[in-house]
């Protein structure tokens, strides 16, 4: 499958929308410092208002609430442990990008997520996309004629290469009512192409709103393991800028309903994340969860209350 890389995240690993973490493992090189920091998103800037009663609004649960985290080492790497929101991975949340999202920004709903366009986890990830858009052709990316002209690269004001924004939106965003479909091109190459849409969109937009992030833990015996996280997305995830986002889907309680859980949902972004021994550890922990005793502890607060089914087992 494309999209797997070995280098290590020798720059501490990022979010959205700059630098984000890219190996499926942190293994061969480890970062050499401390927890990751993320280059928060800039715009809209830090908002002037009360962010509990931002994230509130609408069918927003808010923030701070009870979560379910497990540890467990990683059985492909002796060095590193995972840590894990159950909490989140197996909440009901899913996508529901032209079937009720709201968008990030107020009076795009059309948009999603895509309104700002993605910034690139490095040139490798640049030169992956690069190879999927020259299979792009007109009949599925709308503005392929203003791609060819004008480029489909743009830099920010610090000089850091992403998507080319147009018309207030990623430049690879088709708009409703275009025939070859609405929503992201290089996700719908993808589906027609009968590939994983990881493959062929920029990192950031398939790790979202799966966060990971990398800390050393120091331990009494003086040896040291990295622990990656894996977790929602929420909106601290985009800096102080993510407060005054119009709307965030992975607390509003309409994205959050019957379906899969996240962990059987996301599963090729999990396993590209994590690796598949990884993967599979968190798939028999979480099916666990599931299977104890009702009520579950710390559910999602998004979910609805009567949202774990049995889940068929992973295979």
């Amino acid at each position: 499958m494309a999209g797997r890389w070995t280098t290590s995240p020798k720059r501490l690993p990022a979010t959205y929308p700059g630098r984000v973490p890219k190996t499926n493992k942190a293994k061969a090189d480890k970062p050499t410092a401390g927890p990751s920091r993320a280059k928060p998103v800039k715009p809209p800037r830090k908002s002037r208002k009360d962010p509990a009663a931002k994230a509130t609004a609408a069918d927003e649960k808010g923030l701070d609430f009870a979560r379910a985290w497990v540890e467990f080492p990683d059985p492909a790497d002796a060095e590193q442990v995972f840590r894990c929101d159950l909490t989140w991975l197996t909440s009901r949340w899913n996508c529901i990008f032209g079937s009720g999202c709201q968008g990030i920004q107020a009076g795009r709903a059309d948009d999603g997520c895509c309104s700002l366009g993605a910034h690139f986890s490095d040139e490798d990830d640049e030169k992956r996309v690069a190879g999927h858009v020259a299979r792009l052709t007109p009949d599925i990316w709308q503005h392929h004629a203003e791609g060819e002209r004008g480029g489909w690269v743009s830099q920010d004001e610090e000089g850091s290469r992403q998507t080319r924004p147009f018309n207030g939106s990623c430049i690879f965003q088709n708009r409703p009512g275009f025939a070859g479909g609405a929503g992201c091109s290089l996700h719908i190459l993808a589906l027609r192409e009968g590939r994983e849409p990881l493959e062929t969109k920029p990192d950031v937009c398939w790790q979202l709103p799966v966060r990971r992030t990398y800390d050393w833990i120091d331990r009494p015996d003086d040896t040291r393991v990295l622990q990656v996280s894996i977790g929602e997305y929420d909106r601290r995830g985009w800096g102080p800028g993510g407060h005054d986002l119009h709307w965030w889907c992975t607390s509003a309680t309409s994205a959050h309903g019957a379906g899969d859980p996240v962990y059987v949902s996301y599963r090729p972004e999990l396993t590209e994340l994590m690796g598949k021994a990884g993967y599979d550890r968190l798939v028999e922990l979480c099916e666990e969860r599931l299977a104890a005793q009702l009520p579950l502890l710390a559910p999602h607060p998004a979910d609805p209350v009567d949202a774990v089914d049995p889940v068929p087992p992973v295979g």
